[in-house]
């Protein structure tokens, strides 16, 4: 089930940078996204309203904290990776910045939520890091026509998604995931509706291509991507579901090499390489420290393994 769910977290949150491509010829990046949610929100709403039962419990602040959430998980990331996309950036080179993030999470994850991290899983987060770098420098000289700064703008979306998981992660009140979903949603429609009004940009252009990327988005990345992502941070820990992160950058790589002829080569197949050898020696590592766990606690012992909290 797992692997199940890791392979299909995998392909929709790498969709993503796909679909905002496939819009990207057709309308602006605020635009793309207030039609992508606008809708999607008003209809999460309305299920939520009908159904009630599971926002039973929640306080003010507990869906405060799920707004601030959404913002930073939905509006701050995706507002980065679609302007990023917007000013030539490839979506390869995208996800690859993105990936960047497991590190960071890793690197935080001692210190603000006390999750030990074993040394075989820093080899594996160390390796995954290694593989995006080899990718990256693949797909820099490759040439793209963007502006050098260009490529810094989605490691604040980066920056913006990790905030966004340890806010979650601290947060003591257990969410169900359709709640979660619907204020993460409404407050993304909100925030993407102001922009595109505030822009002049909110009318939505014919072109059939826009409304096939804007179905995709909300299908793949939002249900699958997005909902899957907080499933798996909730089954498996921190640490766990960024490092599949790892793999966003070569598959979205191939995809965009596929769909859009983007470059791929022998680079880029070794950075995909190194970014499945990151997932397998963290899994395994995490599986690791569970039976550690699961022998101390027969005899006593208080190994905690990685993905678990005080």
């Amino acid at each position: 089930m797992n692997f199940l769910l890791s392979t299909a977290f995998v392909l929709c949150w790498s969709s993503g940078f796909i679909g905002a491509k496939l819009g990207a010829g057709s309308a602006s990046a605020v635009t793309i996204l207030m039609w992508r949610f606008l809708p999607l929100a008003v209809l999460l709403v309305v299920v939520a309203t009908v159904s009630g039962a599971s926002w039973r419990g929640l306080t003010v602040r507990d869906v405060a904290r799920q707004a601030a959430i959404g913002v930073l998980s939905q509006s701050g990331y995706l507002l980065t990776v679609y302007y990023a996309i917007q000013l030539g950036v490839s979506t390869g080179t995208t996800a690859l910045i993105d990936g960047v993030q497991p590190l960071v999470a890793g690197a935080l994850a001692g210190p603000l939520l006390r999750q030990y991290v074993s040394r075989g899983q820093w080899l594996g987060l160390c390796l995954g890091a290694g593989g995006v770098a080899v990718v990256t420098t693949a797909d820099a000289t490759a040439g793209t026509g963007a502006a050098w700064w260009a490529h810094l703008v989605p490691f604040l979306g980066m920056l913006s998604l990790v905030a966004a998981t340890f806010l979650e992660s601290r947060s003591r009140a257990r969410v169900a995931p359709t709640v979660s979903l619907t204020v993460h949603c409404a407050t993304s429609a909100v925030v993407f509706t102001a922009l595109a009004v505030g822009a002049g940009a909110a009318k939505p252009p014919a072109e059939l291509s826009f409304w096939t990327a804007i179905t995709w988005l909300v299908v793949l990345p939002t249900f699958g991507g997005y909902g899957l992502y907080w499933l798996i941070l909730r089954r498996s820990g921190v640490t766990r579901v960024n490092t599949l992160m790892f793999l966003m950058a070569p598959v979205t790589a191939v995809w965009g090499a596929l769909v859009f002829g983007e470059p791929f080569g022998p680079q880029t197949a070794l950075g995909l390489a190194a970014g499945l050898a990151a997932v397998v020696v963290v899994h395994r590592g995490d599986a690791s420290s569970t039976r550690a766990c699961a022998r101390d606690t027969e005899t006593g012992g208080t190994t905690r393994p990685a993905g678990y909290g005080t």
